[in-house]
């Protein structure tokens, strides 16, 4: 069997969302989660938009905003960006740094994700658990 890399090519791996609250999401993602702009653009065809790297450009989340709008609910509460973190007091710091910015920790859809982990929502209502293990 051929390592996925030589069947699927990919040297960048981007997940864009729209949204209608941007500078709210960039501070949330930016100020309250720890993740750092790699790139931006504005007035592109009306959107403007920010990349923010997971840690690095290799794998990043990008938001963008029409000058039309861009509503962008939330799917269901069990659509979920996880974030492992496997040192315990840096998860905390991170949560804390968050609830006080007005986003405190909720109940989570599927029970899982309450074992070692916390489910924040976003200024869209879009989920997001910091999860203290190693990953997979």
């Amino acid at each position: 069997m051929e390592p996925w890399s030589e069947n699927l090519p990919v040297i960048q791996f981007r997940v864009a969302r729209p949204t209608n609250q941007l500078e709210k999401v960039i501070d949330f993602y930016t100020k309250g989660l720890g993740l750092k702009p790699i790139g931006s653009f504005e007035d592109h065809a009306g959107y403007d938009g920010i990349m923010l790297g997971l840690p690095g450009s290799d794998y990043h989340l990008e938001f963008t905003s029409h000058k039309d709008g861009s509503p962008c609910p939330a799917p269901t509460r069990d659509n979920l960006l996880v974030f492992y973190i496997p040192d315990d007091r840096k998860l905390v710091a991170i949560a804390e740094r968050l609830e006080t910015m007005g986003y405190p920790e909720v109940e989570p859809e599927n029970p899982y994700w309450n074992e070692k982990g916390v489910t924040i929502e976003d200024p869209d209502g879009w989920r997001i658990v910091l999860m203290n293990t190693e990953g997979i």
